[in-house]
């Protein structure tokens, strides 16, 4: 299953496969976008992308305009568990590149929780996206894989023609990443320390918030982050 092709979906039929993927991917409870909403939506300039092989939907990617028509928000990113390893998240946020960059779209944001690192790993440092920007309880009380985690979120801001996203997008060394690191290591599994220590992760959750808010009002930004010690890398 490594013959995997790129491009946008076509009709309702697929449509309706990127709503039940959803399902499969963030669980029982979570309301997935609706497939009619997702159609109307790409037809009006949003993205709707999927990752294919043997014409079965592997992963999806959701974007939409903003009030800045050089700005997409990139709203849901999934790929099914049993497709996994075969770098289709990176893959996904490449083909949206491209396709924002035809489309004259210079910059794409997004959110995601602050504290899992595969999320931060991901995002920061291997797409070069960064934030200053920490949302509280952005979405409230959550279901499926979020619930009781808190909804917590780092919006962050990719800016596609930048030197350093254009280098890792192309797998080519990118500029030398420079800044403190935040002294506090994120959870190696979220989901796990909520299992058998919630009222640890929540004190975690707490201390994160504190010190990111903190370092954003004092001018710094998150800039990179180091996947050995599972810390955001802070610059101004």
């Amino acid at each position: 299953m490594t013959d995997v092709t790129f491009r946008d979906l076509r009709d309702m039929a697929e449509f309706r496969a990127a709503e039940e993927l959803q399902r499969q991917v963030w669980g029982e409870g979570d309301q997935p976008d609706p497939a009619d909403l997702m159609f109307v939506i790409q037809a009006e300039g949003g993205l709707v992308g999927g990752a294919w092989a043997e014409g079965r939907l592997l992963g999806y990617v959701f974007g939409f305009p903003t009030r800045d028509p050089q700005v997409q928000h990139s709203h849901r990113l999934a790929v099914l568990p049993q497709a996994r390893g075969l770098g289709l998240g990176l893959r996904l946020k490449a083909y949206q590149r491209d396709w924002c960059l035809n489309h004259g779209i210079a910059r794409v944001h997004w959110t995601f929780d602050p504290l899992r690192a595969v999320n931060a790993s991901l995002n920061i440092h291997s797409l070069g996206a960064e934030s200053d920007t920490y949302l509280p309880d952005y979405y409230g009380e959550m279901a499926g894989i979020n619930a009781g985690l808190g909804s917590d979120r780092l919006l962050v801001d990719w800016d596609l023609a930048s030197a350093k996203v254009a280098a890792l997008t192309a797998r080519k060394p990118p500029p030398e990443a420079d800044g403190t690191p935040l002294p506090l290591s994120l959870p190696d599994d979220v989901e796990a320390l909520a299992r058998t220590d919630p009222a640890r992760l929540e004190a975690l959750r707490h201390d994160l918030r504190r010190r990111l808010q903190e370092a954003f009002a004092a001018g710094q930004r998150i800039t990179g982050f180091d996947r050995e010690t599972r810390r955001y890398l802070l610059s101004r």
